[in-house]
This record gives structure tokens, C-alpha cells and sequence, in this order.
């Protein structure tokens, strides 16, 4: 995009092909227009790492070349570094810049007609609106389609591992079915053969111990039809144990989580990072433990979303020294009118329960860090280094 313009904005150059006469430019050497559309070309190259910084330069860039004759091409990637400021650019950018373009096309309209005394003075308006406000609309719609189907994406995730989890209970809840059903149909069968057989033992009597054997022989044929039915059925769900999700939310949802409430909290200047050394012990910890961790940080980020000032919300697991720590801190002065969400109370009280019945420490609340203050959640929860589960 960059070479482009440049490419194309020099042969404008070359041409003589100018945006106004030489009456209307303050400067009149041609050379002066070259130095915006270098400028802008350059801002091309930063409009995704630097979208701020290239539209405050850029905005200069562009009212500087209409102190000279103009160049078109000096323009028009103007107007892709406005769009790329709202696509790229942080939520509150994404918000303000629209509006900012919008009031200085009206403005610009009003004093053009002011000053000029006629309605085709309405046309600088117009020419102001499609180079700052126009992009500006068309990357606000372009962001908010993707937050959209990114959050629906996220949505259809969480669906598509709830029916999962939902058709795996289904299973294990069917094979506990037939497995109960096995027992009570080859029990009797093997309490039958015992019976007979014993009998057949215990009597010297040829009539008595043939009919025994047949006896025996029937309930061993039924017996093991009815087994090998059964096990059928039972082998239908066997070896994908390792792949299917647990019934149980564990530590591997936590991103899931994080990802989630970064995509909620991007409209209210919330950013989300999560970080640690879970999982490096070389085994998954035991099942309440995973559980309590997954819904305490659930919890912390609810929260946060609720409560917490635009700025940073970490999130942090580590595992050592046979513990799971889980830290979740947020920008909180306490200034703030209201929660965002109405919310009952209980979220701390929860969470503070889970931890006592692990047997583990509980911490929430403000602290001051260099004269910032943060909203710090900390959960301490006891593994025992036999209770660790081999990993898959």
C-alpha cells in the first residue's frame, strides 16, 4: 500500500496533476508537495503496530499539503490511515474517532458556509466528511463485525464442548447401565453352573451328574452370549478416552476463559493476559482441586468485567511446592459509581467456601502498588504429591 501510493502519488508529480491552481496554494513549489506524500507513504508501513501515532502524523501530513498545490494520492492513504486508526487502534480510539471526524465535518461546514456565503461552499464539507468521517464510519462497522463473530465463535466453542461434555455424561451414563445389566445376567448364569456343579460332584450318580453337565453346558452357552453382546456394545466407546473433555471443568478451560472476557471487556478499555507454570509438574492434579481453580478465576473475571477500571487484568497459575496458586489482579481506585452489571455479593463468599474446603488460603481485596491500586485475588490450594493423577 505504501510503495502504491507513493508510486502513484509520484506520477501525479510528474504529470503536473495537482488538487488546486497556484492562486489558492500558499506555497507554489512543486517540490513542497513531496514531502506529505513521502510522509504518508512512510505512516503506510505503521498503520497496524502504530494506528495512533500514524493518524496524529498523518493528520499534520494532510494538513500540510494543502498549504501546497495537493496531491491526491497524499489523500487517499490518509484516509486508510483513519480507518486503520479505528480498526487497529485500542477500543477508546475505536470510539472517540468516529465522533471527532464527524463534529469537524460539521464544523467545517458550517464555516465554509459562513465565510464563503454560498451553498456550494457545502461541497468542503463534503470533501472533509468523505476523507475523515466516511473511513472512520467503515472501520467502526468492519471492528465491530469482527468483535461479533468473534465472540460468536467463542460462543459456539463453549456450545460445542458443553454438548460434548453433555453426550460423554450420556455415555458413561449408558455404560454403567449395561455393565450393571452384565452383572445381573451372567451372575445368575455363574450361580447356576456353581450350583450344578457341585452337585455333580458331591453325587455318584451317572443320571444325576449328566443332567448337571447339561444344565451347565445351557448356562455357559447363555452366559457367554449374553457377555459377548455386552462387551460389544461396551467397545463401541473405548479408546478415545484420553481426547474427550471431562465431565468437570479442569485448568485447560482457563484460556477458554481469558479469551472470552477479553472479547466482553474490549468495549470497556479491559485488556487480559494469562500466565504461569501450570501444568509443568508432569501430572494433572486431582479433580476438585482443577475444579476450585477453574471457578475461582471464573469468578475473578466476572468480577473484573463488573468492577474493575479500564487498564489490565492478569491472570496467573502457578504449581509448586505442592500447592496450585491462582492470582487474578485488576485496575481498581474504588472511584467508580457503580458496577457495570448488578451482581448479588456472593462471588467472594464462593469463592472464599471452595478454598476452606481444600483446606487452603484465601485473599481478596485493594492493594496499593507505588501509589496505583489494584484489586488482587489470591487463592493458595493444597496438592498432595501423592494425590497427583498420571498425565495421558
Amino acid at each position: 500500500m505504501a510503495a502504491t501510493g507513493l508510486a502513484g502519488g509520484l506520477v501525479l508529480w510528474a504529470l503536473g496533476l495537482h488538487m488546486q491552481g497556484p492562486k489558492y496554494a500558499l506555497f507554489h513549489s512543486t517540490w513542497l508537495m513531496l514531502v506529505p506524500l513521502f510522509v504518508t507513504a512512510g505512516l503506510e508501513l505503521v498503520r497496524r503496530t502504530l494506528p495512533r501515532t500514524a493518524l496524529l502524523v498523518g493528520t499534520a501530513a494532510v494538513v500540510a499539503d494543502q498549504l501546497t498545490r495537493g496531491n491526491i494520492a497524499t489523500i487517499l492513504m490518509f484516509t486508510d490511515l483513519v480507518y486503520a486508526a479505528v480498526v487497529y487502534g485500542t477500543p477508546a480510539s475505536a470510539r472517540r474517532i468516529p465522533v471527532t471526524t464527524g463534529l469537524i465535518t460539521v464544523g467545517v461546514s458550517i464555516v465554509s458556509l459562513a465565510w464563503f456565503q454560498d451553498a456550494q461552499a457545502l461541497l468542503i464539507g463534503v470533501l472533509t466528511g468523505l476523507v475523515s468521517f466516511a473511513p472512520a464510519t467503515t472501520g467502526a462497522i468492519v471492528r465491530n463485525h469482527r468483535e461479533a463473530a468473534e465472540a460468536a465463535r467463542l460462543r459456539a466453542e463453549q456450545t460445542a464442548l458443553l454438548a460434548e461434555m453433555d453426550r460423554r455424561e450420556a455415555v458413561v451414563a449408558e455404560r454403567a447401565r449395561m455393565a450393571r445389566e452384565l452383572h445381573d445376567m451372567v451372575a445368575g448364569h455363574l450361580s447356576a453352573i456353581a450350583i450344578h456343579s457341585t452337585a455333580a460332584l458331591s453325587l455318584d450318580d451317572p443320571g444325576t451328574s449328566r443332567e448337571a453337565l447339561g444344565v451347565i453346558r445351557e448356562n455357559s452357552v447363555e452366559g457367554l452370549a449374553e457377555m459377548r453382546r455386552l462387551i460389544g456394545l461396551l467397545r463401541d466407546g473405548d479408546g478415545h478416552g484420553g481426547d474427550e473433555p471431562a465431565p468437570a471443568p479442569t485448568l485447560d478451560g482457563i484460556a477458554a476463559l481469558v479469551r472470552q472476557a477479553e472479547v466482553s471487556g474490549a468495549a470497556s478499555g479491559l485488556t487480559f493476559t494469562l500466565t504461569g507454570t501450570s501444568g509443568e509438574g508432569g501430572g494433572r492434579l486431582p479433580a476438585p482441586v482443577e475444579l476450585a481453580a477453574y471457578r475461582i478465576v471464573q469468578e475473578s473475571l466476572t468480577n473484573a468485567l463488573k468492577h474493575a477500571d479500564p487498564g489490565a487484568v492478569a491472570v496467573r497459575v502457578d504449581q509448586a511446592d505442592r500447592a496450585l496458586t491462582v492470582r487474578v489482579s485488576s485496575s481498581y481506585d474504588g472511584n467508580r459509581p457503580g458496577p457495570r452489571a448488578p451482581g448479588s455479593g456472593a462471588g467472594l463468599v464462593g469463592m472464599r467456601e471452595r478454598v476452606a474446603l481444600l483446606g487452603g488460603v484465601f485473599e481478596a481485596g485493594p492493594v496499593d502498588e507505588g501509589g496505583h491500586k489494584t484489586w488482587r485475588v489470591r487463592a493458595v490450594l493444597p496438592v498432595a504429591e501423592d494425590d497427583k493423577e498420571p498425565s495421558t
